[in-house]
């Protein structure tokens, strides 16, 4: 295992931003940055050994000082959507960015966790870097002063754990995620629809106009959202039902069987052309199965263009809307409950 580091870019600000590559000895490299703790690269072996990038991204910090499809970014201190950009704690209304039609989108698009610059610190003991960061009371409308830590570490059994970590003086809404984009044939490969995906998910949280969910758990059987066996990702995606339609295709939000807090397997996918495997597990209640629907053709790394369905997003965290939503787990935080979650996305 080792830890390589350079310098991959300098802001406008003439902050010069790090780049942490970890490697195990079984040919996996994981590359993250300090600019929004932005996961930017996994290389991963295929069945004969040969090496590709499968999460989508950018060469250079320049595009992912913009970032708009949030590559491989931390997203925080809310991800997901808050219906009316809005969210009561403690009997107090806080007012959010409305940045999705009347709703809120992952807290802040201009002053969201990926559009910070974290400082980093590299645990060779571990094969591990820490990134952290601080923020101040109402800084995107939230209560509560945070400091957050995210740690991201590669073990010689090709887990790479994303762990997530904040301390908070006011109660407040905390709920992370990951946003990787991930095509297991390559990041330049084109569109998922022929890769695999298992989710262990009996329920999904359908969404109404928005992609706000209703409040409900409703059950897969029967559904396009039945993936608790392995099905083609182009199986369904664009089948002629109201859910998918409302959103373009996945974008919802699957309840992980049994719950409870503790580390479960939530999803694998695989493609059977590279054979490559990825086996997300998570102590979170839900995973976001997103199908890069609203991609918008871009360039990538390497020239490659992307589009819509080249990649997909297992997104792990608490249910969208959960601030708000009686019938979820709110994610609530405070003076005497820190917020701690910890996500494996594994390689075979």
């Amino acid at each position: 295992m080792s830890i390589s580091v350079k310098e991959f870019g300098v802001t406008p600000e003439g902050r010069v931003i790090k780049a942490f590559t970890l490697s195990n000895a079984n040919g996996i490299e994981a590359t993250v940055i300090e600019r929004g703790a932005t996961l930017i690269s996994v290389m991963v072996p295929d069945k004969n050994g040969k090496k590709e990038d499968v999460v989508l991204g950018f060469d250079n910090l320049e595009q992912y000082l913009e970032n708009g499809p949030f590559f491989g970014a931390t997203v925080g201190r809310s991800a997901n959507r808050v219906a009316g950009a809005k969210v009561e704690i403690g009997g107090k209304t806080y007012d959010l960015d409305v940045n999705d039609g009347p709703n809120n989108l992952h807290t802040s698009f201009k002053n969201g966790f990926h559009k910070r610059d974290w400082e980093a610190q590299a645990e060779e003991n571990n094969n591990a870097v820490v990134f952290f960061i601080e923020e101040e009371d109402g800084a995107t409308g939230f209560p509560g002063k945070l400091n957050v830590t995210v740690t991201y570490r590669l073990t010689e059994e090709n887990e790479l754990l994303i762990a997530y970590h904040a301390v908070t003086d006011k109660e407040t809404i905390i709920n992370c995620t990951n946003h990787a984009y991930f095509n297991l044939a390559g990041h330049s490969a084109g569109n998922v629809k022929d890769q695999i995906i298992r989710i262990n998910a009996s329920r999904y949280i359908p969404v109404v106009k928005g992609a706000i969910p209703t409040g409900e758990w409703a059950d897969v059987e029967g559904t396009p959202f039945d993936l608790r066996k392995d099905i083609r990702i182009g199986e369904h995606v664009d089948d002629d039902n109201e859910q998918l339609h409302l959103v373009g295709g996945y974008d919802h939000t699957f309840c992980i069987d049994n719950a409870d807090h503790t580390m479960r397997e939530a999803a694998v996918a695989f493609d059977p052309v590279s054979g490559r495997k990825l086996t997300v597990l998570t102590d979170l209640p839900g995973v976001q199965f997103y199908t890069a629907n609203n991609m918008e053709p871009c360039t990538g790394k390497d020239g490659a263009k992307y589009d819509k369905r080249d990649g997909f997003c297992l997104e792990t965290g608490y249910f969208p809307n959960s601030a708000n939503e009686k019938n979820f787990e709110r994610p609530i935080f405070g003076p005497d409950k820190e917020y701690k979650t910890s996500t494996i996305y594994k390689f075979n």
